[in-house]
């Protein structure tokens, strides 16, 4: 008698992958496409016009617009530096920065039906209070080494 194989064989598994990225790919094409409208229609002078009431207050806000303005690591840095340019604050700037990559109130559906309402809620409330943590350490360490 033979001894049957269980184990998953390449072509078995990348199937399963495609198939896997294939149900996904509308909600990836949709988190894209809401993140470039952001992206378009969300400006730094807009931004700046939020900022500049407190530390606290300008850690709030970078952190909730940059969480709904999620996009790429290295464009945030070119809004992060247009603000800078009008006078937003370090604690407003280091909070949107870390929102902007580590939060995406935009790609929680899509990571939702990826790893599960559990997953995705403990991910969001962790990585909102580790953005304002980080972000007054960010500023207490820049203004420590000047």
């Amino acid at each position: 008698m033979k001894k049957q194989n269980n184990q998953p064989t390449i072509k078995k598994s990348f199937f399963q992958a495609t198939k896997s990225f294939i149900s996904i790919t509308p909600m990836i094409l949709a988190v894209v496409g809401l993140v470039a409208l952001f992206q378009t229609y969300v400006t730094p002078t807009m931004l700046s016009n939020l900022f500049g009431f407190s530390p606290l207050t300008d850690t709030f806000v970078g952190t909730f617009i940059g969480a709904i303005s999620s996009g790429n690591g290295a464009l945030s840095f070119v809004v992060a530096d247009g603000l800078e340019e009008q006078g937003v604050s370090l604690y407003a700037i280091s909070a949107f920065i870390l929102a902007w990559i580590t939060l995406s109130f935009v790609q929680i559906p899509a990571e939702v039906s990826v790893f599960g309402v559990t997953f995705t809620t403990y991910r969001n409330i962790l990585a909102i209070f580790s953005t304002i943590l980080i972000s007054y350490l960010t500023v207490i360490t820049i203004m420590a080494l000047k």
